[in-house]
């Protein structure tokens, strides 16, 4: 493609060199670079990528975009634009033909809940036999085919690529998580969302490479409800309009409120071997008596967003109903089905917050016993161990203390660094150090009526000892477990 239909729309000041090269691809990736291709220059918390502009020019790069004033190398045209990731986005949208017209387009932001949410939506259009892909915290995911992605919205680049892969896969909707800082950096520019969803804001990312304070992390947000056809917003969020206040576009409201368009009501927890969940009533523009897949409150709230989304898009109510009803989160309270009268759950919870949000909600569901299996990484602070070790001392039955990312701390003062933290409750522990061993006991040892959560991995499938990343996903340990019975 030709650097001149490349830059089309952007304001740049041509500093050398022509805009009728041909671009082979568009990088921003030093270590990437490739013959004929543009190198955008990126500014990054912990590295520049003016650094490495002659480098780039070196190993082939026919153009640079810069923001910053560089040394010119010969033969080598450049952009001099104001922002160089305005300009990626628009660059990446523009070499991979603006995929975002050929989709339904969904975006998902909020502090919690995006993942789940991504996660409900996509069930219920697959199920309604719309394919659909989705981008988040899980990676890129389209058919059987999953990416890793360093982020959980990924820069510009990626973002338009997925997306043109999903239509070349058959995809006719993608569902992404927009995360504050994805919408800081410009990540998603270039794309008018069909539909922006809002699901709750509280304290979080707030920090040098985040966001200087509370008001900003807000704004950063609502930013998402101006480059949205349709926002669809949670009313009982009380942060809800200073978000929307300078939006563009038109706005759907969902929660128990009677004042929202889609009203929640009546929700009672579901539990029975193997199925772990909760039941609610909706009125207003839908009337539906829903069954969702996952635990607890907060999951009415993301399953009431995803059921005005598919409302939106004229799904029958069959499919909504089916598609929340199978629904499942890769690692997130996730239930693996066993032959017995137990539950066993795996769970990405690997701080003291998201596990007393997770245990709280579990211990809700009087089980027989509520068993935690968990470890904590290696090389972080120390205060997480003993902080996951109370929290699980105070609402587990039973604690299975064990490995998880030891990476280069010896797994047995790990270990006992999460005691520390147990001993100042009452709560029953074993310690068992190899994590599989560890799986085997709760599963060898599971009552009828249990609930058991394996805490710490969830969607990982590795294990980090030494700086070797191992395989490890828990779903094949239990798999091979039960196989041995």
């Amino acid at each position: 493609m030709k650097l001149s239909k490349l830059i089309d729309g952007i304001d740049y000041i041509l500093q050398s060199g022509n805009t009728d090269v041909e671009i082979s691809d568009v990088i921003y990736d030093s270590r990437k670079v490739v013959k004929g291709c543009a190198f955008v220059c990126l500014k990054g918390f912990v590295t520049d990528g003016h650094k490495y502009a002659r480098d780039a020019a070196e190993r082939g790069a026919s153009c640079l975009v810069v923001c910053d004033d560089i040394e010119i190398p010969e033969g080598v045209t450049v952009i001099k634009v104001e922002d160089t990731r305005v300009a990626l986005s628009k660059m990446s949208a523009e070499y991979f033909e603006n995929p975002a017209k050929e989709l339904k387009t969904i975006a998902i932001t909020g502090t919690k809940g995006k993942t789940t949410t991504v996660a409900m939506i996509r069930s219920i259009l697959e199920a309604s036999g719309i394919k659909t892909g989705t981008i988040g915290t899980l990676g890129i995911l389209f058919g059987d085919k999953i990416f890793k992605t360093a982020n959980t919205t990924p820069e510009s680049y990626e973002i338009q690529q997925a997306m043109r892969r999903m239509i070349n896969a058959g995809c006719k909707a993608v569902v992404m998580e927009v995360s504050s800082i994805g919408l800081k950096q410009h990540r998603t520019d270039n794309i008018l969302f069909d539909f922006g969803v809002f699901t709750n804001f509280s304290h979080d990312h707030i920090g040098d490479s985040e966001h200087k304070d509370m008001e900003e992390y807000l704004s950063c947000k609502a930013m998402l409800f101006k480059q949205c056809r349709t926002g669809i917003v949670n009313i009982d969020d009380e942060n809800t309009e200073r978000l929307l206040k300078d939006s563009t576009c038109e706005v759907k409201t969902y929660g128990f409120s009677e004042k929202a368009d889609l009203v929640g009501s009546d929700d009672s927890l579901i539990a029975r071997p193997g199925y772990i969940g909760v039941h609610f009533e909706t009125k207003g523009y839908k009337n539906l008596s829903v069954d969702v897949a996952i635990p607890g409150r907060f999951s009415v709230y993301n399953a009431l967003a995803a059921i005005s989304v598919c409302s939106e898009l004229s799904v029958e109510d069959e499919f909504i109903l089916k598609g929340l009803d199978t629904v499942s989160v890769k690692g997130r309270v996730e239930v693996y089905p066993t032959p017995h009268n137990y539950t066993l759950l795996i769970d990405y919870a690997h701080n003291a917050m998201s596990m007393e949000n997770v245990l709280t909600t579990l211990r809700e569901y009087n089980p027989t016993r509520l068993v935690t299996l968990f470890g904590a990484g290696g090389n972080r602070p120390k205060a997480r161990r003993y902080e996951m070790g109370e929290v699980s001392g105070r609402l587990s039955d039973l604690t299975v203390i064990t490995e998880d990312n030891s990476r280069f701390e010896d797994v047995n003062d790990i270990i006992a660094d999460i005691k520390t933290g147990i001993d100042k409750t009452e709560g029953k522990y074993v310690i068992v150090p190899n994590r599989v061993d560890a799986i085997r006991y709760v599963i060898e040892n599971a009552q009828e009526g249990d609930i058991i959560v394996l805490a710490g991995k969830g969607h990982e499938d590795y294990q980090e000892i030494r700086g070797v990343k191992y395989h490890l996903d828990e779903r094949e340990v239990i798999a091979s477990i039960l196989a041995e019975k």
